[in-house]
C-alpha cells in the first residue's frame, strides 16, 4: 500500500510539472532550411529548366543530409545542369585552385565551373534554362566568394531574362556588423559589394539588397524569389551541419574567420596545411609566441599552404570562445611582434579589406579603438540602407 501511495505521489507530482511546463518555444523546432521547404518552390518549377548552383554544402539537414539536387530529381524536377563555385562541386579544391567542368558521376549532370576564367555564366549556358537556384552556405564576410558567385549568377539571369530562386540558409555570423566598408575602387571577387566585412545578412537577404540597390551591371534587377528559413532568428546559434569550404572545419574556425582571414595579405600562416586552420596563427621567427606548428601539404585541404614544411610560431586560438566576434587583435599583435613595417603585407592586403584605410591606420600605429571610430559612419548608414531587406528580424 505504501508502495502504491509513493507511485501515486511521484505520479501526481509529474502531472503537476507538466502544466507548469512552458509550451515548446520557436527556438526549440527545427530549423528549416529554403531547401528543405519545398512546398514553397516545387509549385514554381513545375514544366521549368532547372539550374542548379551549389556544392557539399547544398544539403537538406532535417532529411538525412539529402544533396538538394538529388532532391530535386526524386520530385521529378528537370535539373539540366550544376554550376559549381570556389572549391568544386564536392568541396574539395583548395582556395584558389582552378575548378574544371565535368560530370557528376552520381546523378550523370554536366558540372560547369563559376571559378576561375569562368566567374559568371555564359549566355550560352543559361540559354536552355528557365529558372537557376543558388545554394549555398555562406559564412556571413565579404571575402567569402560564394556570395561573389551569386551576384554574377544574378547577373547573368538578370541579362538573359531568367528567374533565380535562392534557398536561404542561417548565417552563422549574422548576429552583428563589424568591419571597414568597402572603399569605391577596391571591388574584387573577394569583395564585390558596398557593405562591411561582417555584413549580418543571409545570402537571400543580400540578394534583396543587390536587386533593390541596383548593383548589378547597367542597374538590372532580376526576377528573384527567396525560399527563406523557417524556425531561425539570427540571434540564434547555428552550427553547421556540413563544412562550407575545406579549410573551415568547425565551428571555431567558422567565427574566427572575419578576423583571421586578414593573415591572407600578410606574410604569417593562419594554419593552412594544419587541422586548425583558421584557428592559429604564425611565423618563423620564435618572437611570435610560443605556440608551434608546422604547416604540411594536406590533400582536400591545403595542397601548397604558405611557409610549408617552415616551423612557425605564434598563437593557438582554440581555446576561443564560440561567441567570439570580429576584432584586429591577433592582426595587430602579430603586426607589432613582426616589427617588419610594410613587409608585413602583401599586395592581398588592401584587396581583402576593401580599403586601403586599414593599412595605413595600421602602419601609422593607430590602436583598434581609434580605427574602429573611423568605420562608425559607414556602419550607421549602412545599417539603415539593410534593414529594408532583413527577412528575419
Amino acid at each position: 500500500m505504501k508502495q502504491t501511495k509513493n507511485s501515486f505521489l511521484i505520479y501526481f507530482l509529474a502531472f503537476s510539472l507538466s502544466l507548469c511546463a512552458p509550451p515548446a518555444t520557436f527556438s526549440q523546432q527545427a530549423i528549416l532550411t529554403g531547401a528543405e521547404r519545398s512546398d514553397l518552390y516545387l509549385p514554381m518549377l513545375e514544366g521549368k529548366r532547372v539550374g542548379f548552383v551549389g556544392n557539399q554544402t547544398s544539403i537538406m539537414p532535417q532529411s538525412a543530409n539529402k544533396h538538394a539536387v538529388d532532391f530535386l530529381l526524386e520530385k521529378g524536377v528537370q535539373v539540366k545542369k550544376v554550376f559549381v563555385p570556389e572549391h568544386g562541386f564536392r568541396g574539395t579544391a583548395d582556395a584558389g585552385e582552378k575548378v574544371d567542368n565535368s560530370i557528376d558521376q552520381k546523378t550523370g549532370l554536366p558540372i560547369i565551373s563559376l571559378y576561375g576564367n569562368n566567374k559568371k555564366p555564359s549566355a550560352a549556358q543559361i540559354a536552355d534554362l528557365d529558372v537557376v537556384i543558388f545554394d549555398l552556405q555562406d559564412v556571413g564576410t565579404r571575402f567569402f566568394t560564394y556570395i561573389s558567385t551569386m551576384h554574377y549568377v544574378m547577373e547573368a539571369c538578370a541579362e538573359q531574362g531568367k528567374k533565380v530562386i535562392i534557398f536561404d540558409r542561417p548565417n552563422p555570423n549574422g548576429s552583428y556588423i563589424d568591419g571597414p566598408m568597402m572603399k569605391p575602387g577596391f571591388e574584387s571577387f573577394v569583395g564585390m559589394h558596398n557593405i562591411p566585412i561582417v555584413h549580418g545578412l543571409t545570402v537571400g537577404e543580400l540578394a534583396k539588397m543587390i536587386n533593390g540597390e541596383k548593383w548589378l551591371k547597367g542597374g538590372l534587377t532580376v526576377d528573384l524569389e527567396v525560399i527563406p528559413v523557417s524556425n531561425w532568428t539570427r540571434d540564434m546559434a547555428y552550427s553547421l551541419p556540413v563544412k562550407p569550404s575545406p579549410n573551415l572545419p568547425n565551428d571555431l574556425a567558422i567565427k574566427l574567420y572575419p578576423s583571421m582571414c586578414f593573415f591572407e595579405g600578410t606574410v604569417v600562416s593562419l594554419g593552412r596545411g594544419t587541422l586548425y586552420p583558421f584557428q592559429v596563427y604564425g611565423y618563423t621567427d620564435p618572437k611570435f609566441g610560443k605556440f608551434q606548428f608546422t604547416p604540411v601539404s594536406i590533400d582536400g585541404m591545403s595542397k601548397t599552404p604558405p611557409l610549408q614544411d617552415k616551423l612557425c610560431y605564434g598563437r593557438d586560438l582554440r581555446a576561443e570562445s564560440l561567441d567570439h566576434q570580429f576584432t584586429l587583435e591577433y592582426l595587430l599583435e602579430a603586426y607589432t611582434k613582426s616589427g617588419m613595417r610594410e613587409k608585413f603585407f602583401n599586395n592581398f592586403f588592401n584587396t581583402l579589406a576593401g580599403t586601403d584605410e586599414l593599412k595605413k591606420q595600421i602602419l601609422a600605429g593607430k590602436t583598434e579603438n581609434e580605427i574602429r571610430e573611423s568605420w562608425k559612419a559607414g556602419l550607421e548608414e549602412y545599417k539603415g540602407k539593410r534593414e529594408k531587406y532583413l527577412i528575419y528580424k
